[in-house]
């Protein structure tokens, strides 16, 4: 039978089972992501994303408006948003809730028209958009709806070709990015938005889901995702009655009975005496058990339940679960700092700032720098956009400086600020720490907002970083063979020296990073590292480099051995 409309309980119950899938192959997403660093990775960030959504959901109760349920996917998402990844998925969602919030039910024009709004929303979204990526898969999702407009009009059949496309893009997705191609994967925004997709068809087909991971490499030797273990529950009725025997039942009588019932289904128990029969079994056909137990007499305390849509149920208590939860502990931590903001408030001021920053030493450098308010993130969490609106809440200035340090932060602090009205908000795009510590040393007090906003984004370019960790799979990039466990440093867009050896790894690393102009060489030594190893080490970097100035100084970061700057 087609199914020509959804409604929007049974799109609510889609998108929690596309949320619930997501995470559950949250990890395997990380695993697929191109640079092997110990950070806040793409499945991390998108299920973050999706779980804020899927809270604002659960809490419409089972029958929601399709207005209200695209107002909670929309603000959900975006507030909720982390990471590149996540933001991108905002938008996604942003733009289809547009498509779809007038009206009750949902045809296949209707969801063809939102997917092309998701895809316009989100390409809008991302100043540079780079194909290859989760855009290039949701386009050709998209561009697979338009071309079905007129052929079908029952909504499985469409959902699934659309599906089909869209996973045919994501393994097309090496061959539009040298470097994906180069590790072996597919984009792993594209592999997320697809667990999205493919959850969601299997709520609105009423399939059991495996919720394994089968990874193969395909031909090319790309690491994709096989066809996921999506069987139907092999038999879907329990079947339960009890038989009032005519006659006692012989005991051939009680096997012919056990041998037929197993031909049409399992889980089979026949439990008879001379009255009665009590009779349980799964099948796809409760009317043919039925057929035959009349031979034996009549029936009675009959019961059939379908298991596939108790399954169902069950998923998408599971995630409406998860997702309360996640909103009771978001609201609990929003009133915690919000009384700790109100004890602490400072005097309104014309310009104030905001720096993400993680380790005890960079945050107290942030702050003699006259950062306001540090969130607590970077390579180890990307903070969300709820978390940006929250820390400009609490900055009592009018014209407030976000110094994201990390380029995965960006679109979160950018999808922050274009939400807020009343203050004037500018994202200086800062990709690492010495970035947001150089924007901060060249702000001018006595200069407009605008003026110390251009200066301090024009300021970025003096400064090259250079950070320090080890690689948590084997991997192959940048030309360059790397092992679980080796050292890594990595430069503004590159790995540039792979090793066993940290100080081999690091010399390397500033070798590259050092050029005749450079003129100070700071080094920010991490939680892991002694304040006597990283001593030596600059007394080392000011030998080797005598026109240099060597600065060292206690960052305490996790994950990063150091990170240095060159300028």
């Amino acid at each position: 039978m087609a199914i020509t409309t959804i409604d929007a309980s049974m799109l609510a119950k889609m998108f929690l089972a596309g949320a619930k899938n997501l995470e559950a192959k949250k990890e395997w997403i990380n695993e697929l992501n191109v640079f092997p660093v110990p950070d806040g990775d793409t499945g991390t960030n998108m299920t973050m994303t999706i779980m804020s959504a899927a809270a604002e959901v659960s809490s419409l109760g089972d029958s929601p408006d399709m207005a209200s349920l695209a107002k909670a996917i929309s603000s959900g998402s975006l507030r909720g948003a982390r990471g590149n990844s996540g933001v991108i998925l905002s938008q996604l969602f942003r733009g289809f809730t547009k498509g779809i919030s007038k009206y009750e039910v949902i045809d296949v024009v209707i969801l063809c028209d939102a997917l092309q709004k998701a895809v316009e929303t989100a390409y809008k979204a991302v100043m540079k958009p780079k194909e290859g990526t989760i855009l290039t898969v949701a386009k050709g999702g998209a561009d697979r709806a338009l071309e079905l407009i007129g052929e079908t009009d029952d909504l499985a059949v469409f959902m699934d070709e659309v599906i089909q496309h869209a996973d045919y893009v994501l393994g097309q997705t090496p061959e539009m990015l040298p470097v994906l191609k180069q590790a072996g994967v597919v984009d792993s925004g594209g592999q997320g938005l697809m667990m999205v997709l493919k959850g969601a068809y299997d709520a609105l087909m009423g399939k059991e889901v495996d919720y394994t991971i089968d990874a193969a490499g395909s031909g090319g030797g790309v690491v994709k995702i096989s066809q996921q273990a999506e069987q139907d529950i092999k038999f879907g009725y329990c079947t339960e009655f009890i038989i009032v025997l005519n006659r006692p039942m012989e005991e051939q009588d009680e096997v012919d009975f056990k041998s037929y019932l197993e031909s049409i289904g399992d889980s089979i128990v026949v439990v008879a005496d001379d009255e009665i029969t009590k009779v349980h079994v799964h099948t796809n056909d409760p009317g043919l058990a039925i057929q035959r137990a009349l031979e034996y007499g009549s029936l009675s305390k009959m019961k059939i339940d379908n298991m596939r849509e108790e399954h169902q149920e069950k998923l998408i208590k599971d995630a409406e679960k998860a997702a309360a939860e996640q909103k009771e502990a978001d609201e609990k931590k929003r009133s915690e700092r919000h009384a700790l903001a109100e004890a602490q408030k400072a005097p309104k001021k014309d310009m104030g700032f905001i720096s993400v920053s993680i380790g005890e030493g960079i945050n107290e450098i942030f702050k003699g720098l006259g950062v306001d308010y540090i969130i607590a993130g970077g390579q180890t969490m990307n903070p969300s956009t709820e978390d940006m609106l929250n820390a400009i809440e609490d900055v009592n200035a009018d014209n407030i400086f976000i110094l994201p340090n990390n380029k995965n932060i960006i679109l979160a602090a950018n999808q922050a600020a274009s939400l807020i009205e009343e203050k004037n908000i500018f994202v200086i795009p800062t990709k690492t720490v010495p970035q947001g510590i150089t924007a901060l040393i060249n702000f001018m007090p006595d200069s407009s907002p605008q003026e110390n906003a251009a200066r301090m984004t024009e300021e970025l370019s003096s400064v090259k970083t250079g950070q320090v960790t080890y690689a948590v799979r084997d991997t192959l990039i940048d030309d360059k063979s790397i092992k679980q466990g080796d050292y890594m440093g990595m430069g503004d867009s590159s790995i540039l020296s792979v090793g066993k050896d940290m100080d081999v790894v690091i010399k390397e690393l500033v070798s590259q990073l050092v050029e005749e102009e450079s003129a100070i060489i700071s080094i920010y030594y991490g939680e892991e590292i002694t304040e006597s190893a990283a001593g030596k080490l600059g007394a080392e970097l000011e030998e080797a480099y005598p026109d240099c100035e060597v600065e060292v100084h206690y960052g305490g970061q996790p994950i990063y051995y150091y990170v240095i700057s060159v300028e």
